[in-house]
């Protein structure tokens, strides 16, 4: 981890900790105690601190409302929430389909619910990019190029060029001169934008966003594909968590939008309200591993392979 990132985490671990104590004082030493701390991972889609300014008003607001201490963590990448759901000390997380999907068949997580946009949209695609003036047009300008992927436990940063190279009868590893994982759909976004990378794969929703802020994105960069629609970031609890507390959870969740005071956190979010989910609403994710012959429960979802 090079130096910016160091000091990018321990900025987050300041401002969540400066956060956590500030509400602390606001509770009574009789809640306290009978309060139970449920630790909610967030996968690295964005920026750090966009991530904790979307996420600290939610946590605080399940606090609230379930009688609980919520407290977030966010990891560095997408597969460490599998790992911390394996060793027992992550409850629940905020997941991409992919991951969700890995982390279902290998330790029986299970969605409970995801937000719904103002515009109605509760799913998301995966998009394979190049900067306009490249020359790239299909698979076959591909070869000999550099591309950005996201991370191995991701949907639209490697899950869907899988299928996408499938398809087109690529083999990946020596198609390419150079592949890497960027960390977040937002640094392959940019790395295509800088022309670190020839090719970069994102999340549309992340794409769209940034490109309200970045006229470039729009200006300079093409999308060669699009994926299927999968469900937006859902969360999801770990097979033995509590039943009575994860309908706490999820209750909480799914009415928030008719409650003045959940309204005002939904809009913090981006989202209008949370629908119910569940493992049915992953098929097309379930679909396209059987197409492609990857097996959920041995893949190995670490990047350093």
């Amino acid at each position: 981890m090079n130096i910016n990132a160091i000091v990018t985490l321990i900025a987050v671990c300041l401002f969540c900790t400066t956060a956590s104590c500030s509400k602390s004082e606001k509770i009574t030493k009789e809640q306290t105690k009978s309060n139970r701390t449920v630790v909610i991972g967030l996968i690295p889609e964005q920026n750090l601190f966009r991530q904790i300014d979307r996420y600290e008003p939610l946590a605080a607001y399940l606090s609230e409302k379930t009688g609980t201490q919520v407290n977030l963590t966010i990891f560095t990448q997408y597969g460490n929430s599998i790992d911390n759901f394996g060793s027992g000390g992550l409850d629940g997380a905020f997941l991409g389909s992919f991951t969700y999907a890995l982390a279902h068949t290998k330790l029986g997580v299970h969605a409970l619910a995801r937000p719904e946009s103002p515009n109605g949209k509760s799913t998301y695609h995966g998009l394979i990019f190049v900067r306009k003036d490249s020359g790239i047009r299909a698979c076959r300008d591909m070869q000999g190029k550099r591309f950005a992927f996201v991370d191995r436990a991701t949907t639209a940063g490697f899950f869907f060029p899988m299928i996408y190279f499938h398809r087109c009868g690529i083999n990946y590893r020596a198609y390419f001169k150079e592949s890497y994982f960027a960390g977040t759909h937002e640094d392959a976004i940019e790395d295509v934008l800088s022309k670190k990378a020839d090719i970069g794969a994102a999340k549309n929703t992340i794409f769209d966003l940034l490109a309200q802020s970045d006229k470039r994105i729009g200006t300079e960069l093409s999308v060669l594909a699009r994926s299927f629609e999968v469900p937006d970031n859902a969360l999801a609890m770990r097979a033995d968590f509590d039943e009575s507390l994860q309908e706490k959870f999820k209750s909480t969740l799914l009415n928030m939008h008719q409650d003045p005071e959940g309204i005002k956190v939904l809009k913090i979010f981006g989202a209008a309200r949370f629908i119910e989910t569940t493992d049915a609403d992953y098929e097309p994710i379930y679909r396209a591993a059987r197409e492609i012959k990857l097996n959920l429960a041995t893949y190995d979802f670490r990047n350093n392979r």
